[in-house]
């Protein structure tokens, strides 16, 4: 393909698949590759990910962290920059669910 025509087709993604791609096939494709654990480079998982793959609501998952629901749309929508704090408990919840809803009920 020349560039005159990847220009016309509007480059190389394939548009409609794109746009058909569920947060399912997502989290799917993620584990495929072998991603699913350390989404960023192995640093920590990102919010909006973390929140899908436990299939909870942006105020059940602000309201299980204990924060107001505005802080966790900031934190899905990179409005602000997340600490190491909570980056180890994105990881933690990411990875130990009920030992985080446990924690918080204690």
């Amino acid at each position: 393909m020349t560039l005159a025509e990847i220009r016309r087709s509007g480059g190389r993604v394939d548009r409609k698949r794109l746009a058909a791609t569920t947060d399912e096939d997502i989290l799917r494709q993620a584990k495929e590759d072998g991603t699913d654990e350390e989404i960023i480079s192995g640093v920590y998982p990102i919010a909006a990910t973390v929140r899908r793959a436990l299939g909870m609501t942006q105020k059940a998952i602000a309201d299980l962290m204990g924060i107001p629901l505005a802080t966790w749309q900031n934190w899905e929508q990179g409005r602000v920059a997340l600490d190491p704090a909570i980056r180890t408990l994105l990881k933690i919840l990411w990875k130990e669910p009920e030992a985080m809803r446990r924690a918080v009920a204690a």
